[in-house]
């Protein structure tokens, strides 16, 4: 379990806690707009209403007590660099800053943020990544050119084992996991004795590269 803080509790600040909570971690939200922390005070872990702008409101909060500080100011830049340099220089022991544009990331990399995210243009780069590729259902982004991509076997490799397919070998990448269509649940680690069947979603992690390589062979290769 982690202590989480998110400052800032617009339209992504509420999903970001929600899905921290959801995962039992301590989460601390604060916001200068009372309204914005109404609906999930009775579920956060503790709520503050403060300008995160001043310093002696974030040295109320104590910086260093948590893992991660989350800095969500969508609508005023100025406010999120400011608070991004505060909270580092207060001794945060990560900062995890959002942006909008690449410039504003630059700067909030220069000014004490650990990481920069754009949730907008990752949404838009998942989606447009899935609907780009046939023979896609699900697509998540790694660090380093490498992706876990959930997709149909090929059709040389039905009715085979995993070991006798030699797929990590052969094709460079790894199955992760089993997903039966239909079916929320998945086999984690599938054995090198697992036979793949035609109805079986594979949960392969491969380069981006090498997955769109086989993603968009002809779709005969495929079994639909």
């Amino acid at each position: 379990m982690k202590s989480i803080l998110i400052i800032g509790m617009g339209r992504f600040g509420h999903h970001l806690a929600k899905n921290f909570l959801e995962h039992d971690h301590d989460v601390m939200i604060v916001d200068e707009n009372e309204e914005k922390l109404e609906d999930m005070v009775p579920y956060a872990t503790s709520t503050k209403i403060g300008d995160c702008t001043k310093e002696e409101v974030l040295k109320s909060i104590g910086i260093r007590n948590f893992d991660v500080v989350f800095v969500c100011i969508g609508t005023n830049f100025q406010s999120s660099l400011e608070i991004t340099s505060l909270v580092k220089e207060l001794g945060a022991k990560r900062v995890v800053s959002k942006a909008t544009r690449d410039i504003q990331a630059k700067f909030l990399l220069r000014n004490g943020a650990d990481e920069v995210i754009y949730p907008d243009k990752d949404i838009a780069e998942k989606w447009a990544e899935r609907y780009s590729l046939d023979n896609l259902f699900d697509y998540i982004d790694l660090p380093g050119a490498f992706g876990i991509y959930e997709m149909p076997p090929l059709k040389e490799w039905v009715g085979k084992s995993i070991k006798e397919s030699n797929i990590a070998a052969r094709y460079k990448v790894s199955i992760l996991g089993i997903k039966k269509q239909h079916d929320e649940e998945m086999r984690v680690m599938p054995s090198a004795d697992y036979v793949i069947k035609d109805t079986d979603h594979l949960m392969v992690m491969a380069g981006n590269e090498v997955a769109e390589r086989l993603l968009r062979q002809n779709r005969n290769h495929f079994v639909k």
